[in-house]
């Protein structure tokens, strides 16, 4: 199947990290030119090294989503290195777990301007283009959260739910513009960030890491934790030009762990 992302320009943020890094893999091995940004440059040019290696051009970038005043000049590198963008997948990271009370305004200011204004603020610098060219894609990688709040992370529950209704009415502001808007929520993909909150956990309750990733695996119905790869195969038919008429849309890759309807 051609997903007619050949020669396409992809913008990935987040895209040192495990689910980033393999969507940016997996749009390059599908003919995009990719732009791949995260606050940790060596990270990125990993990612970067990657694509290169497997035939694929792409370029790395530092980006602070909390620096507002990024978005314009990375951008502007990106456009004169690659071309306009015609792909943006966002992902935030996410703060530290905790739950809502007693949280300073400073924090929710935070992690308000990193995890929600950035992805406001990128995604019109780029919008424009889109809808002069009539074709564009904005995917949103956020939380199961949004749907099932997780116990100990608030700050992500409350945060990233507002990419929801910002997603959806975007979805109908432009979508007769060529242009989809759509969010993904992963289950448990085996990331560093999912270790990393199976590592607290396991501190929290007394017991081995071990112990505490076969308590979650059992709690998926197909008795695992996705690959990253997984996760990036959907996020790139989303990206495609196969999935023109899938906007507005929540696409859980779970493996059937998250509880609500």
């Amino acid at each position: 199947m051609d997903l007619g992302l050949k020669g396409k320009t992809a913008l990935v943020l987040g895209a040192g990290g495990g689910l980033g890094s393999a969507i940016a893999c997996t749009l390059a091995a599908e003919g995009a030119m990719v732009a791949v940004a995260d606050l940790d440059l060596d990270a990125a040019t990993a990612t970067t090294d990657k694509i290169a290696g497997a035939g694929g051009r792409a370029m790395a970038l530092r980006w602070d989503l909390g620096d507002i005043g990024q978005v314009g000049p990375s951008i502007e590198r990106i456009e004169t290195e690659l071309g306009q963008v015609d792909v943006l997948v966002m992902i935030t990271g996410g703060p530290p777990p905790g739950g809502v009370v007693n949280q300073q305004p400073d924090i929710w200011r935070q992690y308000f301007e990193s995890m929600v204004l950035s992805v406001f603020a990128i995604t019109d610098r780029v919008l424009p283009g889109m809808c002069e060219r009539g074709w564009g894609r904005i995917i949103t990688s956020t939380s199961s959260g949004v749907v099932a709040p997780i116990p100990n992370l608030g700050l992500s529950n409350a945060l990233r739910s507002t990419l929801l209704g910002w997603s959806k009415s975007l979805a109908a502001e432009v979508g007769g513009k060529g242009v989809t808007a759509n969010i993904v929520l992963p289950g448990r993909i085996a990331t560093q960030r999912i270790t990393f909150l199976d590592e607290k956990k396991a501190e929290r309750e007394g017991r081995s890491l071990e112990a505490v990733q076969k308590q979650s695996a059992s709690s998926i119905p197909v008795g695992r934790y996705g690959d990253p790869r997984e996760y990036a195969d959907v996020v790139t038919f989303l990206a495609s030009e196969r999935a023109s008429y899938v906007t507005g849309s929540v696409i859980r890759v779970d493996g059937g762990y998250i509880p609500s309807i």
